[in-house]
């Protein structure tokens, strides 16, 4: 008779797998994070003392109609092509390079009648332009 008693081995926990989850996950949650945005920083903004702009830039406002019609410093622009455009670009900036174009097109407007002024710029050579909004706040009537 043998009596002899066999010895068991502890049981191990294989670490690896273990891990290999954990790293996986860890992955995925730095992905999925949301950070926070710059834009929740409390900002004081400093404020100059400097007295206001004596002459303004010479402007153009340019207004685009809903139906395509183009004005042009209140007065109507003669055809809707972008020639006759930029001829009176040109003749309206009276050869100036620092002239400021406004565009104030009507929310309906189509978007070919505003590229095809800012293509008339371009070709008049007005590089300085910016468009004109209404505030949120502002009502509009029915």
């Amino acid at each position: 008779m043998n009596f002899r008693r066999h010895r068991h081995e502890e049981p191990e926990i294989n670490l690896i797998p273990f891990i290999d989850v954990l790293l996986v996950i860890l992955i995925f949650l730095m992905l999925s994070t949301t950070y926070s945005r710059f834009t929740e920083l409390q900002l004081t903004l400093p404020s100059a003392n400097a007295e206001k702009l004596q002459e303004r830039p010479a402007e153009i406002v340019v207004s685009i109609a809903s139906d395509g019609r183009t004005l042009l410093n209140r007065r109507a622009v003669d055809g809707r092509s972008v020639e006759a455009l930029t001829a009176e670009l040109r003749a309206a900036a009276d050869g100036r390079t620092d002239t400021v174009l406004i565009i104030s097109a009507d929310a309906m407007s189509t978007h070919q009648s505003v590229i095809n002024v800012l293509d008339a710029a371009r070709r008049a050579g007005l590089a300085r332009l910016t468009f004109a909004a209404q505030s949120g706040d502002a009502k509009t009537s029915p």
